[in-house]
């Protein structure tokens, strides 16, 4: 089996599209890829995924405790011929002084080597005390070879690669040149997800060819190789044997932002994911839940007003009490209108307020929420007084009714007012924060259990208000 992580010195380096073209290049080869992605992140793991052919899982310091994240990492990787980690940042970047949640950090917990990624751009003799800086910095760290960015040219390549074979025991694994081809349309949040970019598979096959002619991914596959067994750390629970609950989930180039583990711990809860598409669906599927996660609703609002349709079925569905659940773009898409650029569109409707973007982020990065005895879910003392989290909008609340009833506190962070999140309407809650299923969060089995104590009989289903 082949192991590593990719980092590099520094963020927008070009990690992510070399771990694309890796992960596409290494399928092609036949081999077996399983990618994950460390930190909070939607839209790189779906690429990943898209590049491997397999789910990509997210790890996640801040999130998830070091048992959680090696049996992740065990449990995804077993059964696959390489596993492939990408970093966030730079290698020795973190949150505090010790890099204690850092790319570094990770690669030691999981005994991985680490190939570097160097932007190259201006460097020639210098090169080498960078890579023997980070050598030097944390001996506890292999770094199994560099790959060089963005050369200007192979005479730029010549020189870089004689430099680090005179100065460093390093190998050069590769040496990318600079290329238009390469890039990837980037929006405010990062990179266009795969699940809306026209023609992805072509773009993710093209940038493959390109890293796999100017990578040594023999080279690779040498210096990243281990017979070391793979161990999960936890034992795995069984699935809950109760009646199955529908969960309706949206799905399309909208609405795209999910944990790979968030909806494997709705199926491990008894929940049977149905997804729709907010966009293109007339209406609601006949479904006993409802789940909105992020995306980009913004840029699809023209769409999602045209479709009257689906608008009044989830209206009417939540309205009549169904059990549901927003984060970010889904609270977004159940406001009364939604604004950017100059332009408003009606939303769904069903909350009490309206949404306006902004050119600069509101709330980014991790935080921290304190239930309130609002919250649906959570009966008083069932929870920890406080549930790690994150955010990532650029959009705020306006016009927010004054009765707005809040699950949460903000400990850390912005939420939908700075002090609050979780608007809490019937059995809705809807949140700018993003929530995982992971460490002491169980929130899919809550969620799951909630709608199951509310589900209707067979023969009351649509007495009740769920739609067909």
């Amino acid at each position: 089996m082949h192991r590593f992580l990719i980092s590099a010195a520094h963020k927008s380096s070009g990690k992510t599209t070399l771990s694309l073209g890796l992960a596409a290049a290494l399928r092609q080869r036949g081999l077996a890829v399983q990618t994950f992605k460390k930190g909070p992140d939607y839209i790189d793991p779906i690429w990943l995924g898209l590049a491997g052919g397999r789910p990509c899982r997210n790890l996640d310091f801040y999130l998830q405790p070091y048992a959680e994240i090696l049996d992740s990492f065990a449990r995804h990787a077993a059964g696959a011929d390489v596993a492939l980690v990408e970093g966030n940042n730079g290698l020795y970047d973190g949150l505090d002084l010790a890099g204690s949640n850092s790319n570094a950090a990770l690669a030691e917990l999981l005994g991985l080597p680490v190939v570097l990624v160097l932007d190259a751009r201006g460097m020639t003799r210098g090169i080498a005390p960078l890579i023997l800086g980070y050598q030097a910095f944390d001996r506890n760290i292999r770094i199994a070879g560099v790959i060089l960015n963005r050369l200007g040219g192979t005479r730029h390549e010549a020189k870089l690669r004689a430099v680090i074979e005179h100065y460093t025991d390093v190998p050069v694994l590769g040496a990318v040149l600079e290329n238009p081809d390469l890039a990837i349309v980037e929006r405010h949040l990062g990179l266009m997800p795969a699940n809306e970019a026209a023609a992805a598979e072509a773009r993710i096959a093209a940038i493959a060819g390109i890293v796999a002619g100017q990578v040594d991914i023999d080279r690779l596959l040498q210096v990243t190789a281990t017979d070391k067994p793979l161990k999960p750390a936890m034992v795995a629970a069984a699935p809950v044997e109760q009646p199955t609950v529908r969960v309706g989930i949206a799905r399309d180039p909208a609405f795209g932002f999910y944990y790979a583990d968030d909806i494997d711990a709705l199926k491990q809860a008894g929940a049977e994911p149905v997804f729709f598409s907010p966009i293109a669906d007339a209406q609601l599927p006949e479904v006993d839940a409802l789940f909105l996660g992020g995306g980009f609703p913004e840029c699809f609002m023209r769409e999602l007003e045209a479709n009257r349709g689906m608008r009044a079925s989830v209206r009417a569905a939540i309205e009549a009490g169904l059990p549901a659940y927003a984060e970010c773009g889904g609270l977004m898409y159940l406001a009364r209108s939604l604004s950017w650029r100059g332009e408003k569109r009606e939303m769904a409707g069903v909350l009490a307020a309206d949404v306006g973007m902004h050119e600069k982020p509101v709330g980014r990065g991790y935080g921290r929420l304190a239930p309130t005895t609002a919250h649906p879910w959570l009966p008083a003392g069932s929870h920890p007084d406080e549930i790690p989290a994150h955010e990532f909008h650029y959009s705020s609340l306006e016009n927010l009714g004054p009765a707005t009833r809040f699950a949460y506190e903000v400990k850390r962070g912005h939420g939908a007012d700075g002090a609050h999140d979780g608007i809490v309407y019937k059995n809705l809650l809807a949140s700018y924060t993003h929530l995982r299923s992971a460490g002491n969060c169980n929130w899919a089995a809550r969620f799951v259990g909630f709608a199951r104590q509310r589900k209707p009989l067979p023969s009351r289903r649509r007495a009740a208000g769920t739609p067909r």
